[in-house]
C-alpha cells in the first residue's frame, strides 16, 4: 500500500501521513520512503513522539550516522544525536547549539571533504513565533538561471572555510571549537555545479555562510560572482518556508538544498534534536571535495 503524500511546495517538500516512527516499519514502506527522499529535497513528519534512541533508530534506515564535529553539542545519552537549543543547565551553560540569533542560507557540513549530506531535525519545544526554516531548491535554481550565469559558474569550484561561519555565530560558546575540531575543517573545494547520479539533473552546491571565494579566480571576482549566484538562486519560488509544530521530524538533502532560519525571543524556549547520516550516494547528489591549496582565490 502507497504512502499518503501531499506536495508542500512543487519540486522541493513532500508531507507523509499515517507513519508511527516510533514502530517498526515493514521492508516495503521502507524502500518507499527511500525513494521519496530520492525525489524529494525536504520531507516532512507531523505529531511524532520519539525517543532520542528511536530517532537515530529511524534515520539509520536512510544511512549511516555520524557524530559532528560539535562534540560539545552531542547528546549524553546518544551521541549521534546534536542538541540545537537556546536553553542553559542549571549552571548556566549553554546545553546546545545555535541559541536564539538568525542563521543565513547554508548547507550542513560543505566545509568537510566529504559531507553527510543527509539531515533531520525534530522539535521538541518551540517559541511562540520566529524560528521558522527555510530550504530552497537548488536544481530548480540552475535550471532557471540565465544561461550566461549558467556558462560563468559551470566548472568552478568554490572554496569553503568553516571559520567563517564560526565568524557568524552569536553566542561565543558556538564559535569556540576544540583543536581537534579546527584539525578536522580546513578549507575545503566543491564544484559548483553537480549532477544527480540518477535522473543527471544539475543543481547548484552552494553555502553562503562557508563560502569564502572561487577556486582559480581572484579575491574579487570569485566573491562577486558568488553573491550574483546567491541572488539568482534564493528567489521566492524556489523555496519552502516550514512554519514548526512540536512533533515535526524533517529530513532534507544537503546535496542540493540550502537552508535558513529566522530569529526568535532570547526569553522563549526552543528544543531541538538534529541527526546527521550519509545518504546512498547511488540515490542522492554526492558532493566532490578536495582540500583547499592556499594562493589564488583564498581570502586577503
Amino acid at each position: 500500500m502507497s504512502l499518503q503524500t501531499r506536495p508542500l511546495h512543487p519540486t522541493l517538500a513532500c508531507e507523509i501521513d499515517g507513519l508511527r516512527l516510533w514502530e517498526p516499519l515493514d521492508p516495503g514502506t521502507v524502500a518507499e520512503l527511500r525513494q521519496l527522499w530520492s525525489n524529494w529535497g525536504v520531507l516532512v513528519f507531523r505529531r511524532q513522539a520519539l525517543s532520542e534512541a528511536e530517532l537515530a533508530a529511524f534515520c539509520a534506515l536512510f544511512g549511516p550516522l555520524e557524530r559532528t564535529v560539535r562534540s560539545d553539542w552531542a547528546s549524553p545519552s546518544v551521541p549521534e544525536v546534536t542538541v540545537l537549543s537556546n536553553l542553559k543547565d542549571g549552571f548556566g551553560h549553554p546545553i546546545g547549539g545555535l541559541g536564539d540569533g538568525e542563521l543565513q542560507w547554508h548547507s550542513d557540513q560543505s566545509y568537510m571533504v566529504q559531507p553527510a549530506t543527509g539531515a533531520a531535525l525534530y522539535a521538541l519545544e518551540l517559541p511562540p513565533e520566529g524560528g521558522e526554516t527555510f530550504w530552497v531548491d537548488l536544481r530548480a535554481a540552475y535550471g532557471a538561471m540565465p544561461r550566461r550565469l549558467r556558462a560563468r559558474v559551470s566548472g568552478q569550484r568554490g572554496i569553503f572555510d568553516y571559520t567563517k561561519r564560526l565568524a557568524g555565530y552569536g553566542r561565543d560558546s558556538d564559535q569556540n571549537i576544540s583543536e581537534e575540531a579546527r584539525a578536522q575543517t580546513p578549507p575545503v573545494t566543491h564544484a559548483l555545479v553537480r549532477a544527480h547520479p540518477e535522473t543527471g539533473d544539475r543543481s547548484l552546491y552552494l553555502d553562503s555562510t562557508t563560502t569564502v571565494g572561487v577556486d582559480g579566480m581572484d579575491p574579487i571576482s570569485g566573491p562577486a560572482l558568488l553573491e550574483e549566484v546567491y541572488a539568482a538562486a534564493t528567489r521566492d519560488a524556489f523555496v519552502y518556508a516550514h512554519e514548526w509544530r512540536v512533533g515535526d521530524l524533517v529530513l532534507w538533502d544537503n546535496g542540493f538544498t540550502m537552508h535558513r532560519r529566522t530569529p526568535f525571543d532570547p526569553g522563549a524556549r526552543r528544543l531541538m534534536k538534529r541527526m546527521t547520516l550519509h545518504l546512498d550516494p547511488k540515490r542522492h547528489v554526492m558532493p566532490d571535495g578536495a582540500l583547499a591549496e592556499s594562493g589564488t582565490g583564498m581570502p586577503v
